[in-house]
């Protein structure tokens, strides 16, 4: 309401709008392709202490996602199920429903994303391709920059 006691209406429809996640994603992610050996893909996670992975066909498109949990499996299937040392590929444990964020999002939706689901990171796609990966850190960089008029 303006001192006139009357409703300012214009500024009860302005929209505030918010930074894309492609402003705040990690634009360089480790990759791993669905024929990789596994064991090579844990090396690599290993290495680089990352916690897991996108999957990418050579195409560029998303396929999956490949995490400790998904390379935990391995000991379950080789030790409790009496599986054989066989040459696992990335396919055979990563998870191929995958939670992901298109690139036009913008990052409360993408906070709200974090604070309801239970994921630590998402793959962001563009028309199904993979351009970067939002992590929980990414976006809390975001709350840096909102003005306190925005909230």
């Amino acid at each position: 309401m303006n001192f006139q006691g009357k409703r300012d209406e214009s500024i009860l429809n302005e929209e505030i709008k918010y930074d894309s996640v492609a402003r705040y994603m990690a634009k360089n992610v480790i990759t791993f392709s669905p024929d990789q050996p596994v064991v090579e893909a844990i090396d690599t996670m290993l290495e680089k202490r990352i916690s897991g992975g996108p999957v990418v066909n050579d195409k560029g498109d998303l396929v999956g996602m490949l995490s400790e949990k998904d390379c935990l499996k391995i000991i379950v299937d080789r030790q409790y199920n009496n599986l054989p040392n066989q040459k696992s590929t990335v396919a055979d444990y990563m998870s191929r429903t995958v939670a992901t964020v298109d690139i036009s999002k913008d990052v409360v939706d993408v906070a709200n994303m974090f604070v309801t689901g239970h994921y630590r990171r998402y793959p962001v796609v563009e028309n199904g391709k993979l351009k970067g990966q939002v992590s929980r850190r990414d976006i809390m960089k975001a709350t840096r920059d909102l003005k306190g008029t925005t909230w």
